[in-house]
């Protein structure tokens, strides 16, 4: 195999190149738009589906779920009823969670788990997330939604 490796040279290469095509050759310039050609063809077959043109215009279709013969009375009525359903949902989310956690805590503490070590641990990052946490928060939320649902009723 090291033989083989030995008598490949760039050098050589080019030089082979540079003599053949000095030859003069009646089909030269036929055999060269072939040989580019087809060089062309398998170069394309490797790029993919997604380079070969800009992908096409999506159609758009606006489709309206909301009744335009109602008040904003009413839209804020129905927006209100479903932020109460939100919110009776995610206290149901968040009962599950809280009963969730105490089956896990229980299960620590069968364990010889130190689990209210583990829980001072979560509470403390849960505090510096919330502190990090730019915005509004939960009771600011809660009165912006009140007032906004006292806007109905006026």
């Amino acid at each position: 195999m090291k033989g083989f490796f030995s008598r490949i040279s760039p050098k050589r290469a080019v030089v082979d190149f540079r003599d053949h095509w000095q030859q003069p050759t009646p089909h030269r310039w036929q055999i060269l738009g072939v040989a580019m050609a087809a060089t062309f063809c398998i170069f394309m077959l490797f790029v993919p589906d997604s380079q070969r043109a800009p992908p096409a215009r999506p159609e758009i279709q606006y489709i309206s779920t909301l009744d335009d013969s109602l008040s904003e009375e009413q839209i804020i009525a129905a927006n209100c009823a479903n932020q109460e359903l939100k919110d009776a949902l995610q206290a149901r989310l968040d009962e599950s969670a809280a009963r969730q956690r105490e089956a896990y805590a229980a299960l620590g503490r069968a364990t010889f788990i130190d689990v209210d070590a583990m829980q001072a641990e979560i509470d403390a990052e849960r505090e510096a997330a919330e502190a990090e946490t730019e915005g509004p928060s939960e009771e600011e939320l809660a009165l912006s939604v009140e007032q906004y649902c006292a806007r109905a009723t006026s």
